[in-house]
């Protein structure tokens, strides 16, 4: 299994989609065996869901995320953990001990700026 922290460095981004980088984390047993940090080079919406796919990742943590943002995120058979804040490594360490549970709130800030999830642009940003 592979885990994404939308981050700020090694802290948990509050704002999805303008995190500089993702934080991804290699699970084996329920434990932690790698990571990497990729940037977010394109922060256009639809391309991240994509992105992430590319390396594997089936859960994000984010702190906020819009509606559309979840929707495109779960159509890439990513799932999604909003609400977390601190350190990127602690957040995943919570989710594996069971103690980081999805506030399920979405942030209306980014249906307003970004709309509801369209994709019709061409994703070449991000790097790697």
């Amino acid at each position: 299994m592979k885990i994404a922290v939308a981050s700020e460095g090694d802290l948990v981004s509050q704002h999805f989609g303008h995190c500089a980088n993702f934080n991804v984390y290699e699970l084996e047993n329920s434990k932690i065996i790698s990571s990497r940090s990729v940037q977010n080079g394109d922060h256009e919406n639809g391309c991240v869901p994509d992105f992430l796919k590319t390396f594997g990742v089936t859960l994000i943590i984010t702190g906020g995320i819009g509606g559309g943002a979840v929707a495109n995120l779960n159509r890439q058979g990513i799932d999604v953990i909003r609400g977390a804040k601190g350190g990127a490594q602690e957040a995943v360490e919570k989710y594996l001990s069971g103690k980081l549970i999805s506030t399920g709130e979405l942030c209306a800030e980014h249906e307003a700026h970004h709309g509801q999830g369209s994709d019709a642009h061409q994703c070449s940003h991000h790097g790697s």
